[in-house]
């Protein structure tokens, strides 16, 4: 079996040593080399052309963003991105993810290596699958509120690898009075508090943090917390975000299944949507919601980084549809609005 070739680039050298000694453990993995700046990295990835890198956001003589984003343009490879969950760094992590790195890890606490580790061998081989796509974007066109009118449907919404380009481009177009989104992304809590504020600050809607009671109301959006809770659907008038305590579910916590299945009481107002993502985490609970009545999208593989969940959630018979990333907006929006919405041009979108 071909291996994968990896190079690490790090200042540190402590850091470089725990993860090659990791990934020489993994007979699936070939460490390539090791740079300890962005100018040495350059020179690495033209003379060893590995299938993947590990890149560091605080980087001596030029920064992990900046060559992360000359990289993208002059010679895009799978990137995942090494940072610490401070809100600094957390913050650097979630733009890089926008500017086309695969994943981010969770910088270690120099006492506690070993979570850090436990899954980088398995995050590289997937993301070195990853299809990369030109960043290059148009602006999304945004839905006015006036031409949208909710009819009572609520939005569920799982991703993984590649979904906050893909939840930026989703929800950029929709407008401020929304409906109702819940969001499970895979991701390590310590960034999703900065995703969340990033994601406020450049689309319609409020969007936060789920908390434990928060209604389902239009214009909300509301992202898993992630680390020991799931976030879930509570039936009501209206329905509420609940943070519930449990084991992870297909490896994941928060998980886009247990997600998807506290909605079944509401399947016939609901929307369930999977982007793109490594694994299968989401299939089963479309899959049970779809046969109790809820509308089912997931991704097409053309505009996927990893094909993983919407395949598996395909395969399995939970999405009735395969959409590309630019028309799942009007799609959601077409599903959750009234009558009079979707006879007002929404195929503009």
């Amino acid at each position: 079996m071909k291996k994968t070739r990896v190079l690490i680039i790090d200042d540190s050298a402590t850091l470089r040593r725990l993860i090659r000694a990791r990934l020489d453990a993994d007979c699936r993995i070939e460490v390539v080399g090791e740079a300890a700046d962005p100018y040495e990295a350059r020179e690495k990835i033209k003379a060893l052309s590995p299938d993947v890198v590990t890149l560091d956001v605080e980087m001596p003589r030029m920064n992990g963003l900046e060559f992360l984003a000359r990289l993208m343009r002059l010679r895009p490879l799978p990137v995942v991105m090494i940072s610490t969950e401070t809100h600094r760094g957390s913050a650097a992590a979630i733009e890089a993810l926008s500017l086309g790195a695969v994943e981010c890890l969770g910088k270690p606490a120099p006492d506690r290596p070993g979570k850090f580790l436990e899954d980088i061998a398995d995050v590289l081989i997937g993301a070195a699958g990853a299809r990369l796509h030109s960043m290059v974007r148009r602006p999304p066109h945004v839905v006015c509120p006036g031409d949208f009118e909710w009819n009572g449907r609520i939005v569920l919404i799982g991703a993984s690898t590649g979904g906050v380009e893909a939840l930026e481009t989703v929800l950029g177009g929709f407008p401020e009075n929304c409906p109702p989104t819940l969001i499970t992304q895979h991701m390590p809590p310590g960034f999703l508090a900065s995703f969340a504020r990033r994601l406020d600050q450049h689309i319609a809607p409020r969007v936060r943090l789920a908390s434990d009671g928060a209604p389902l109301l239009p214009g909300k959006v509301y992202l898993a917390s992630g680390g020991e809770t799931h976030l879930v659907v509570a039936p009501g008038y209206p329905p509420c975000c609940r943070l519930a305590g449990g084991d992870k579910r297909s490896g994941h916590r928060p998980s886009v299944d247990v997600l998807f299945e506290s909605a079944l009481p509401l399947a016939m107002r609901t929307v369930a949507v999977v982007l793109t993502g490594m694994g299968r985490d989401g299939a089963e609970g479309m899959a049970t919601l779809r046969r109790a009545g809820a509308r089912c999208i997931a991704q097409d593989e053309s505009t996927s980084v990893i094909f993983g969940m919407p395949r598996a959630a395909l395969e399995l018979g939970g999405a009735e549809m395969a959409v590309p990333l630019p028309s799942i907006t009007q799609e959601i929006l077409r599903l959750t609005g009234a009558d009079r919405t979707r006879c007002a041009g929404m195929g503009s979108q």
